[in-house]
């Protein structure tokens, strides 16, 4: 069957508008995203609502280029199987540009072929774990932490510039997340790592204690100790070195492990000199009372979140990921298509924000997709964190 040329021109035009549709040309931004708000992880769901009031702001404020974002945050409950059901009715249904900051690595990784095979911009990915830069092979999937192979390559750059001589004990928990951690730190060594280390131990997330490992590690006569932990660990291995008296001249906990809420139960004196690294501005720290960044940052939070907790840092980091998303975004002028999204994204060159540290910015490129390669190392002295040295980074 012959279809005439008006019919023809229609069908062209429908099929141009859907494609439009889906490509952002239709006055809005379509953002989506997936985090805990029920669940063992709900406390991570702040970060959502952070980024839903900063995305009101900019649309209040004539949103980005002309268009409005809507921004679709559904809860996966930290869930795997759920979080692939919310992603693809977020791609399928809501027609989303692109995923944004969603959180988790096992959830991530639940859709991680999904989305780039639909060639949907999987942004800022929150989990250290280094998969995510991979753009040979998974090109439109970013992540939006320092990995934690960077952070080991920190700690292991400060050891050889103030401690050549170590002896090194590292403990690790036996899980791809230790193992990260402990390949950065071991690359940056390089060849002096098989002299360097004494000597190495893992725990598996069930054991009751760490105690048989602490002392073994102790025994090696090792004078700087790596400890990569979590949660009730981080505790048990801060009580555990200060109660057979070992006292390493040099004591590295990842910054995941450094909330007050584990050195506490370890007791904050036995934390004393524990080092550990960030790459944002403690918003609650009297040090950047009057800094132009986390006076915006209060400001924004008055305005739009006035009953929030402000000691939550979780509001920050939803907020300085936002902020980041937008500078994508604008970016990318009066083109919204998935394809100029992703370069845009892949095109960063030193881009300040308001939380980064003095001195730090976010970079990518084509063949680069970790944006914050930068960090500074920070020492707890009893009752907070305090920053020190210069910046160090994993180039």
């Amino acid at each position: 069957m012959r279809l005439s040329r008006p019919v023809l021109t229609i069908a062209l035009a429908l099929l141009g508008s859907t494609t439009a549709l889906a490509e952002g040309d239709k006055g809005e931004i379509r953002i989506g995203q997936t985090l805990p708000y029920s669940g063992p992880a709900s406390g991570f769901g702040i970060i959502g609502r952070a980024q839903e009031a900063y995305f009101e702001k900019i649309n209040a404020g004539g949103g980005i280029n002309g268009r409005k974002i809507k921004f679709f945050s559904l809860d996966d409950a930290y869930s795997p199987p759920k979080t692939v059901e919310q992603t693809r009715k977020l791609v399928e249904q809501e027609e989303v540009l692109l995923t944004f900051g969603s959180l988790g690595t096992a959830t991530n990784n639940a859709v991680h072929r999904y989305l780039n095979s639909k060639k949907v911009p999987q942004l800022f990915v929150l989990s250290g774990a280094t998969k995510w830069a991979d753009p040979k092979n998974f090109r439109w999937t970013m992540p939006g932490m320092a990995t934690y192979q960077s952070e080991g390559v920190v700690y292991a750059k400060h050891v050889l510039q103030t401690k050549p001589d170590a002896k090194i004990a590292i403990l690790s928990q036996n899980d791809d997340f230790g193992r990260d951690y402990v390949a950065g730190f071991k690359r940056a060594l390089g060849d002096k790592a098989a002299t360097m280390i004494v000597s190495e131990a893992t725990y598996e997330t069930s054991a009751p204690t760490i105690s048989s490992q602490l002392a073994t590690l102790k025994a090696s006569g090792a004078n700087v100790m790596f400890g990569v932990v979590l949660g009730k660990f981080t505790s048990q291995m801060i009580k555990g070195v200060a109660e057979i008296n070992w006292k390493p001249d040099l004591f590295f906990v990842p910054t995941s492990a450094s909330s007050i809420s584990f050195l506490e139960p370890a007791g904050l004196e036995n934390a004393v000199g524990l080092i550990s690294s960030s790459n944002q501005k403690d918003t609650m720290d009297v040090q950047w009372a009057n800094d132009p960044g986390v006076k915006e940052y209060f400001a924004f939070m008055k305005q739009y979140l006035p009953n929030a907790d402000l000691s939550n840092s979780n509001y920050a980091a939803g907020y300085h990921y936002a902020n980041l998303m937008v500078k994508v975004l604008m970016a990318c002028k009066d083109d919204f298509s998935r394809e100029n999204i992703m370069k845009q994204a892949a095109s960063l060159r030193d881009v300040a924000l308001p939380l980064l540290l003095p001195g730090i910015t976010v970079t990518t490129a084509a063949d680069d997709y970790l944006p914050f390669q930068q960090l500074r190392l920070r020492r707890f002295d009893g009752k907070s964190w305090v920053g020190f040295g210069e910046i160090l980074d994993d180039r």
